[in-house]
């Protein structure tokens, strides 16, 4: 893969493009606090905020029955809601990345399978909301990510072929998404990783280690 076979780019939200862990596992705590038990320490935490509020939940008091869960997950989204944003933070290196995309006239978006509510006043905190091209979320379509749904109505709105779009993701699902849909897949690999996480047998054309890799890759 080359710049040159890239027109367009999109990215995963949570673990790709922000740093949203903070956010997540902080409505966690106050939810588990809620119900008696312990706070998690964020690092504990962190590879697991790229797989949904009831991941965290599972991840956190894995032992506890399904009912418990559920309600510390309803929780957690209850407080999310409160504070998301607050302390999320675009990761290093992307937004100059963004800024050289801007300059190059170089469209790119978001597909998310974060639900729009919450997703939508995330970016807009982060300050994205007028320059994206395409904001897709997990309830844009009738389906989530790996489904190819939410990819090609990214496509459609930052009207390039997906053949020519880099997907930028941090898991196995992300990947297969893009793969599916015949998008270049590239690994994010500063996301939420967890130890178990195989990224070499992903279906991706490239690797990047962080925000300043990728930079370099569209000014080499």
């Amino acid at each position: 893969m080359h710049k040159h076979d890239v027109k367009g780019v999109l990215f995963d939200l949570d673990g790709t493009l922000a740093d949203t862990a903070p956010d997540l596992v902080y409505a966690l705590n106050l939810s588990l606090e809620d119900a008696g038990f312990t706070a998690q320490p964020l690092e504990k935490m962190r590879h697991a905020a790229s797989h949904g509020s009831l991941y965290l939940v599972k991840t956190a008091i894995p032992d506890a029955d399904e009912a418990l869960q559920l309600k510390i997950q309803q929780g957690l989204l209850q407080h999310y809601g409160q504070i998301n944003g607050e302390l999320s933070r675009l990761f290093d290196g992307l937004p100059e990345l963004l800024n050289l995309f801007d300059q190059h006239n170089i469209p790119y978006g978001i597909v998310t399978n974060k639900p729009a509510r919450f997703a939508r006043p995330l970016v807009d905190k982060l300050g994205l909301t007028g320059r994206v091209n395409a904001m897709i979320s997990g309830d844009s379509t009738r389906h989530a990510k790996p489904h190819t749904a939410p990819m090609l109505l990214a496509a459609q709105q930052i009207a390039t072929s997906p053949q020519q779009i880099l997907y930028l993701g941090d898991a196995e699902r992300d990947l297969v998404a893009a793969h599916n849909a015949n998008m270049l897949g590239g690994v994010a690999l500063w996301g939420y990783l967890s130890a178990s996480d195989k990224p070499e047998l992903w279906p991706s054309k490239r690797h990047f280690a962080d925000g300043s890799s990728l930079t370099q890759f569209f000014t080499e």
